[in-house]
């Protein structure tokens, strides 16, 4: 948020009481930021100064991800209206496969960075009875693939591929 210029006719101040409690709040020599959480979902903000917070805008830099942060910042307004709003954007939203699968991925990497090697996810991860098999079996196990295909994702995924998830998958 910033403050609006000269000009405009504000008619809402920023309220934190109609938002909610925030989960965090933190103030430093830029300002402070709160994060309010609700059923929707959280929202981050940033108020520069109490000017901010007297007289609201949005600062909305227009870049690659400016359609998300538009319905964000939509969504925000409406809160501040204390009107109903309904979820966050879609794209900011997970699906049960995608939380189920971004669980298995971290659990994988858990396994991984213990020493673990695809035989353990195999058996930990995907509770699968192959990895107990010879190694002309689990060789050719579609648990094998299944797993080494975790652990080379796991890694993706905390070597800074997590950042995909701010994009919207």
């Amino acid at each position: 948020m910033a403050p609006a210029p000269s000009g405009f006719d504000t008619t809402t101040s920023f309220d934190r009481n109609v938002l909610g409690l925030p989960l965090v709040e933190r103030a430093d020599a830029d300002g402070r930021e709160l994060v309010i959480a609700d059923e929707s979902g959280e929202l981050h903000i940033r108020l520069p100064d109490e000017q901010a917070a007297r007289r609201p805008a949005v600062l909305l830099p227009i870049d690659s991800m400016a359609e998300l942060r538009l319905e964000v910042a939509l969504h925000l307004v409406r809160r501040l209206g204390d009107q109903r709003i309904g979820l966050l954007p879609a794209a900011l939203r997970l699906t049960s496969f995608q939380r189920r699968r971004l669980i298995q991925l971290l659990h994988a990497f858990d396994v991984h960075d213990l020493g673990g090697g695809p035989r353990d996810v195999a058996a930990k991860v995907l509770a699968s009875d192959h990895a107990q098999r010879r190694s002309v079996e689990w060789k050719d196990s579609h648990a094998r693939r299944k797993a080494t295909r975790l652990v080379h994702d796991s890694i993706t995924l905390v070597e800074r591929g997590y950042l995909k998830l701010l994009c919207g998958l």
